[in-house]
C-alpha cells in the first residue's frame, strides 16, 4: 500500500509546479498573441511608410529625368547660339582687318 501512496504523493507534490507551468503557458500565449497583433500593426505602418517613400522616389526620379532633358535641350540651344556667335566674330574680324588694310592703302 505504501507503493500506491507514492505515486499519489508524487502527484500531490508536483501539482503546484504543474499549475504554475500551466499559468505560465497561458500568460505566454496571451503575450504572444498581444505581441503578434502589435507586430502586425507595426508591420502595416512600416509597409505604408515604405510605399510612401517608394512613391516619392519615383516622383523624384521622373522629375530628375525631366530636368535632365530640359538641361540637355538648353545645352544644345546654347551650343548652337555659340557657334553662330563664333561665326559672326570670325566675319567681323575679317571685315575689320579688310577695313584696316584699306585705310593703310589710302
Amino acid at each position: 500500500m505504501a507503493e500506491s501512496e507514492k505515486p499519489n504523493n508524487l502527484h500531490d507534490l508536483l501539482k503546484p509546479f504543474y499549475d504554475t507551468a500551466s499559468e505560465a503557458e497561458d500568460r505566454l500565449s496571451r503575450l504572444e498573441s498581444a505581441l503578434g497583433s502589435k507586430k502586425d500593426a507595426g508591420d502595416e505602418l512600416l509597409l505604408k511608410s515604405i510605399n510612401d517613400l517608394q512613391a516619392k522616389l519615383k516622383d523624384s526620379e521622373l522629375s530628375q529625368v525631366t530636368e535632365r532633358q530640359q538641361a540637355q535641350g538648353e545645352i544644345q540651344r546654347l551650343a548652337a547660339e555659340n557657334q553662330k556667335l563664333q561665326y559672326r566674330i570670325t566675319h567681323l574680324v575679317r571685315a575689320l582687318n579688310e577695313a584696316d588694310r584699306k585705310l593703310e592703302k589710302k
